[in-house]
């Protein structure tokens, strides 16, 4: 099996205080917990500005050696019309800081927004000037997409050829499903019930479960309990971890 890691988005989120925080953490304390309850965590304020160094190097000490982040590249690249802009963009993010991370540096999420359609050119532009590493630190990419027009073989042989995961959510207008491009899959959990106490049902729990067990045989996995009912998401995420 190979590993299988399961996350919220963040960690600094109000409702938390009731439903996840012990009263005795305080607010500069949440990372160093909540990163002791899971096992990952994707990090959203980068999609609306890139830190320091510095500040991805204090996100990575506080975290245990085991522990590794996703971080969703800015909003201001993902934007962008044109593919070459937004491949020197992307190349800018990526040696901008986030190396500081190490090995904690599990992924880089490159969300699209809802609108943007397959073109093929513009994808394998942007694609083909993703790095795999940087120095002895290994490079992710997992591709999110919202579109109907993304239904395409030839956009799943380009994420095959640049060694791209996709993003995958339990949504069911979701366009692409999960389908096998690269060494590991990158999956987002985003129908949690307010009045579930684990956010899922038991049974739909079981059911991810069995999933990701499925998905391990081959891949490194990367789960994480986001959007849906949030105030739920970490008590979802422990459950699920309770049952890996």
């Amino acid at each position: 099996m190979q590993p299988i890691r399961i996350g919220i988005g963040g960690w600094s989120y109000e409702p938390w205080r009731e439903t996840f925080y012990p009263k005795h953490v305080t607010k500069k304390q949440e990372l160093s917990y909540a990163s002791r309850q899971v096992t990952a965590m994707e990090i959203n304020s980068t999609y609306y500005r890139a830190q320091t160094p510095a500040v991805y190097k204090r996100w990575a000490d506080e975290t245990p050696d085991d522990f590794v982040f996703t971080l969703k590249a800015p909003r201001i690249i993902m934007e962008r019309r044109d593919a070459a802009a937004a491949a020197e963009a992307a190349l800018g993010f990526i040696d901008g800081g986030i190396l500081e991370m190490g090995e904690k540096l599990g992924a880089i999420n490159w969300q699209f927004r809802a609108g943007r359609t397959y073109d093929p050119d513009y994808m394998e532009t942007f694609l083909s000037a993703l790095p795999q590493e940087r120095g002895e630190i290994r490079l992710r990419h997992a591709i999110e997409v919202r579109h109907d027009t993304f239904r395409k073989k030839e956009f799943v042989e380009q994420l095959r050829k640049h060694q791209c995961a996709l993003v995958s959510a339990d949504d069911p207008d979701w366009p692409v499903k999960d389908v096998e491009t690269t060494d590991f899959a990158y999956a987002r959990l985003q129908q949690a019930q307010p009045d579930v106490e684990t956010g899922y049902p038991a049974e739909a729990l079981d059911e991810w479960a069995k999933t990701f067990k499925t998905w391990a045989k081959k891949r490194d996995v990367f789960g994480f309990f986001i959007a849906g009912a949030k105030e739920r998401n970490p008590a979802a995420a422990k459950a699920m971890i309770g049952r890996l």
